[in-house]
């Protein structure tokens, strides 16, 4: 299970270190893609077999499901640490989640999200707002 909150920075080459707790859960390689509300989605690769079995059952003759699995699976990409824990972060996913420097590394269950440091804060900002009442809407069992 992914916890945790980290502040990272890129470098100049499209790097970022993922902190040590989670890549232990993640191995040696792991898959990065769009995720949503324009941060990235990070799988250990027995997350991202599960997800894409489920994915597989989508209706490929509903267009929605066309374009959900078209902008989820061509996004992806499988990337490898190096010696100092850092990875790759390709061009593509960084321009779409507007990362350019300052990063936050977000643990949530089963995958890890990266997100541009600015858009992390004002998204937590306003989902904290309405974090009592996200939990009577969702949760229904004790915390």
């Amino acid at each position: 299970m992914f916890t945790g909150e980290y502040q990272h920075t890129l470098d100049g080459k499209g790097r970022v270190i993922i902190p040590s707790r989670l890549r232990d859960g993640l191995g040696d390689s792991f898959v990065v893609t769009r995720g949503l509300d324009q941060c990235l989605f990070v799988y250990p690769n027995s997350e991202w077999v599960r997800l894409e079995q489920k994915l597989k059952q989508l209706p490929f003759t509903k267009s929605d499901s066309r374009a959900f699995t078209r902008m989820f699976f061509s996004g992806a990409m499988e990337v490898e640490t190096d010696k100092q824990g850092r990875v790759l972060i390709p061009q593509n996913l960084r321009e779409y989640a507007r990362i350019d420097k300052d990063v936050m590394i977000i643990g949530v269950s089963n995958r890890v999200e990266i997100w541009n440091e600015a858009a992390w804060k004002d998204y937590f900002s306003e989902a904290n707002e309405n974090y009592e009442e996200l939990a009577e809407k969702l949760v229904d069992f004790d915390l």
